[in-house]
Order: structure tokens, then C-alpha cells, then sequence
């Protein structure tokens, strides 16, 4: 990938100050990152499988903390939500403050270097955090090694992985995430066709850590 100030600190500090401003303005939570819909693709799989709802959950990346928000909704207990930026964390309080659902963990953490508290958790979702970790322009091939690292270091043996992502395809995801995790499934993603071939514009896998 070209390296992006989507891949920079700087950029979502940034982004999320404009956001916490909003949301103290008007109330409004922000973006959610690939929609509604890939959120309750989410909780459909972990309601498909039973997933105890005293699981404990690591959002990784939490920006705005919607997605747990919906977990929590569906009546999950033990979430948490970690971000490099004190700005979205600062926000996903506030949305959790308005919403009323002040079981929820939110911290200040950089996932490439995981505080030794971030351990243990059955279930670690990515929408979009190993996207932006690529497009950085400082040694982004360093950083992904980094984050499958910290990948295995959070998530329990045998725990689940679910990560959705406009920038990779499922072999090229598969090829990252090899050492340490297999494959379960795929998940359904909308499909679009250009020039006669059909595609689809984001990837949504599930992996298991060995």
C-alpha cells in the first residue's frame, strides 16, 4: 500500500477532536466505521455461536466505542475498548455517558505495545485498525508483524478473531494472520460488479488462535 496520513497518529488525534467537538455540540457519535450493517454482522456471528455473553470482548481501535455499545445492547458484560487516541476515547466515554451504559472499559492504549493488563480475552474485533496500521508511512510491514504479536498476547488460546477490512482480501489476510490463527470462516460482506466480475469491496473473516 502507498503509506497515507491514514496510517498516522496524527491523523486520527485529529479526526476524533473534530468528532468529540461534535458530539458536544450536537450530540451526534460520529462515523461508524463500515456501517450499521458490519456491526450486526458482528453480533450475528456471536449470537450464531453461542457466545457466552459474560465472554470478555477487546475492541481494538474503539473510536467512537459504538460497537460496543451494540454488544452491550445485546446484553454482553465484559467489554472493553482500547484506542491510541485520547481524544476517541475521550468521545466513547461521552457516547457511553449518553447511552447510559457505564459498564463498559474504555483506555488509552497503542495495540503495538499492549500494556501487560491487556491479556486473556476470549474475543479481539478489528474494523479497520489493521487497515490504518498498514498505510502508515513509518516501517508498516514492521508494524503488521508487530500487531499479530500483540494479537497473540491478548486473545486466549483458542480464542476468537473477527476483523473486517477494506484494504486486504481474504488470501492476503489469511497470509498475515498465518502464524498463530486458522481460519473459521468467512463472513457475508456485500458483493458489487464492475467490468462483468464480481467482487466484494470489504473482507470480514473469523479466525481461531491456536
Amino acid at each position: 500500500f502507498s503509506p497515507s496520513v491514514l496510517g498516522t497518529r496524527e491523523h486520527w488525534d485529529a479526526a476524533y477532536e473534530r468528532e468529540l467537538q461534535t458530539f458536544e455540540d450536537i450530540g451526534d457519535a460520529g462515523e461508524i466505521w463500515f456501517g450499521e450493517e458490519s456491526m450486526g454482522r458482528i453480533i450475528r456471528w456471536l449470537e450464531k455461536q453461542k457466545i457466552p455473553l459474560d465472554s470478555s470482548v477487546l475492541d481494538i481501535g474503539t473510536g467512537n466505542g459504538v460497537l460496543l455499545i451494540e454488544l452491550a445492547k445485546s446484553g454482553y458484560t465484559d467489554l472493553t475498548g482500547i484506542d491510541y487516541s485520547p481524544s476517541a476515547i475521550q468521545l466513547s466515554e461521552k457516547v457511553r455517558e449518553k447511552e447510559g451504559m457505564s459498564d463498559i472499559k474504555f483506555k488509552v492504549e497503542d495495540f503495538l505495545a499492549p500494556s501487560a493488563e491487556l491479556s486473556g480475552f476470549d474475543i479481539c474485533i478489528d474494523k479497520g485498525t489493521f487497515d490504518a496500521i498498514s498505510l502508515n508511512p513509518d516501517n508498516a510491514v514492521g508494524k503488521r508483524k508487530q500487531y499479530v504479536r500483540s494479537l497473540c498476547s491478548v486473545l486466549k488460546p483458542e480464542g476468537f478473531f473477527l476483523i473486517t477490512s477494506c484494504n486486504w482480501t481474504k488470501e492476503e489476510l489469511l497470509n498475515e494472520f498465518r502464524e498463530g490463527f486458522e481460519i473459521l470462516e468467512e463472513l457475508p460482506t456485500p458483493k458489487f460488479c464492475f467490468g462483468g466480475r464480481i467482487g466484494n469491496s470489504v473482507t470480514a473473516l473469523v479466525f481461531q488462535r491456536k
